[in-house]
């Protein structure tokens, strides 16, 4: 497995994302979650990632059982900030120092770990000033439960003021093909700038640019995306013109879009390492298999003539307020 550095910390190539095995697209499988995830470090997989939130709480369950016994083999990520009743209530954003321990510690537990590889917030708390997050979070590095610090879908400007506490190694965005903003709202040129590691979620859209969403019948009656604009409407209809775009382009490589997809995420640096998520061992093969893809000049053209920068219809989410804080 090819790896990549986030400043100090080295993961594979491609990670693991979690999420869907416990909640929001669709009713999932523990024994064919832990199985991929198995597979995945079979294949030489490092890099997986969860949070507190998804379940709630059960995500971190899952993977801790999933990893018991290999805990050497992985490089651990979870995250705290998004707070959440046992009974799947949302609570808000939380950065209180305070919480942050507490968050920490119950992390910890359900994931049956001593530590934690790489430690996010997962939403800045707008209520907090980041430099008293950050100060919470760099006490759990000098207690030993955390070795690295992270950040999730802040600004440029906050990205700054946590590194100014402590040296963010990773942040966290959504970026794919299908999502763009990094590229000019600043978040990418601090990255590069303060040399910190970057790793995109949904690398593929939320599953929309591998091609197998058509419709919304395509999804589960409870799957979240169902309620996200980029997925409704006329934005679907849009946004899959787009998908079929660059299925062309794939098929002209003889690989699959999701394939291509990755690959182009994967060419945006030595420091980026995305993290698509699967429950489908046969999924997560064709997802490492991007890893092999080289991309010509002329496809990076073909790609941005048909995926430009602010081409996608329809807003990330149906709430915009908890992102680029």
């Amino acid at each position: 497995m090819k790896t990549r550095q986030l400043r100090d910390l080295k993961v594979s190539a491609l990670g693991l994302g979690c999420m869907g095995m416990s909640e929001f697209y669709g009713p999932g499988d523990e024994d064919s979650s832990i199985a991929t995830i198995h597979r995945f470090l079979e294949l030489g997989g490092t890099f997986i990632d969860t949070a507190d939130m998804y379940g709630p709480f059960t995500n971190e369950v899952l993977v801790g059982k999933a990893i018991h016994g290999k805990r050497d083999q992985v490089v651990l990520a979870t995250k705290f900030g998004n707070e959440r009743g046992s009974d799947g209530s949302w609570k808000g954003i939380n950065g209180r120092p305070e919480y942050v321990k507490a968050a920490c510690d119950a992390s910890l537990q359900r994931l049956g770990v001593e530590y934690i590889d790489l430690y996010y917030q997962h939403r800045v708390d707008r209520n907090t000033p980041i430099e008293e997050t950050w100060g919470a979070m760099q006490e759990l590095v000098t207690s030993g439960k955390v070795r690295y610090l992270g950040i999730s879908e802040a600004s440029a400007a906050t990205i700054r003021k946590a590194n100014a506490v402590h040296p963010v190694t990773a942040v966290q965005t959504e970026w794919s093909l299908w999502t763009r903003d990094v590229e000019n709202n600043g978040v990418l040129d601090v990255t590069r700038e303060l040399g910190i590691g970057f790793v995109p979620y949904s690398p593929l859209g939320r599953g929309f640019l591998t091609g197998a969403i058509t419709s919304l019948d395509d999804l589960a009656a409870d799957d979240r995306r169902r309620t996200y604009p980029r997925f409704q409407g006329e934005n679907f209809d849009a946004n899959f013109a787009i998908v079929r775009a660059v299925k062309e382009i794939a098929a002209a490589k003889g690989v699959t879009a999701a394939q291509l997809a990755l690959a182009w995420v994967l060419a945006q640096g030595n420091n980026v390492a995305p993290i698509p998520g699967t429950r489908k061992i046969s999924r997560l093969e064709e997802n490492l298999t991007s890893l092999e893809i080289e991309l010509s000049d002329a496809d990076f053209t073909a790609l941005d003539k048909v995926a430009p920068i602010g081409i996608t219809s329809g807003e990330r989410y149906p709430d915009m307020t908890s992102v680029n804080a």
